[in-house]
């Protein structure tokens, strides 16, 4: 088979819209994909602190909150992990 080299460039303002249709249609995955990602935003902080590169305040604990707005129809997802890095 025949190797061919090139390169690839993705607009974004045309990729997040079906990445938005196609990926995120279905709100379980959606959800799943959020809280997924604040769980592995707090084990990495806790992972950083047992290898001595993050201190722990002493009373730490760890949160993921999901808070419902039904007035606002919105769901806000809070958690206390290493943050957007």
């Amino acid at each position: 088979a025949r190797k061919k080299k090139g390169s690839l460039s993705i607009n974004s303002d045309n990729i997040f819209p079906i990445i938005k249709k196609w990926l995120y249609s279905d709100h379980d995955i959606f959800i799943r994909e959020v809280v997924s990602n604040a769980c592995d935003a707090v084990t990495k902080l806790r992972k950083l602190s047992l290898i001595g590169e993050y201190e722990e305040p002493e009373d730490c604990k760890y949160r993921i909150d999901v808070i419902a707005s039904p007035n606002d129809k919105t769901l806000t997802f809070i958690d206390n992990g290493i943050g957007m890095t």
